[in-house]
């Protein structure tokens, strides 16, 4: 079989001192196991917890103003693209096969007005996104999920 395999994504997260930044982060800890008698394939199972599946369609043209993720989420584009601005000024675009971990809680606002992160659509398709909103504290350490 090949080697376990590492999977890229962006983790947007706030430091002790309430900046949010964007790190580039991978998936790592894979287990090679069948599930319900398939074959083997890599598994990464993530730490249980409760959760709420949110999908979202954000139209042609939308800025969401800097605001912070409702909870610890995973963002995975469905169609479209979309992108992420963190208060260090990081900017990052995402389409389908891309998704990040959206972890700015507890931003503090600085003064110009920024606190979390703004957020917005590329090019003339909505993007529609699913999140899977964790109802977990935040952790103020990048690329914590492995």
């Amino acid at each position: 079989m090949t080697d376990k395999p590492r999977i890229p994504y962006w983790h947007l997260w706030a430091d002790d001192d309430g900046v949010s930044h964007q790190t580039r982060c991978e998936l790592t800890d894979w287990e090679l196991k069948g599930v319900g008698g398939a074959a083997p394939q890599w598994n990464d199972t993530q730490e249980r917890s409760d959760a709420t599946v949110v999908f979202t369609v954000q139209p042609v043209g939308w800025v969401g103003e800097w605001h912070e993720n409702p909870a610890p989420q995973w963002i995975v584009p469905l169609s479209g693209r979309w992108w992420v601005e963190a208060m260090d000024g990081t900017r990052i675009e995402m389409g389908p096969g891309e998704f990040s971990l959206g972890e700015d809680q507890d931003c503090r606002q600085d003064r110009s007005g920024r606190k979390g992160h703004r957020a917005g659509t590329i090019g003339d398709q909505p993007a529609v996104l699913m999140t899977v909103r964790r109802h977990v504290p935040p952790v103020r350490q990048p690329c914590h999920l492995k």
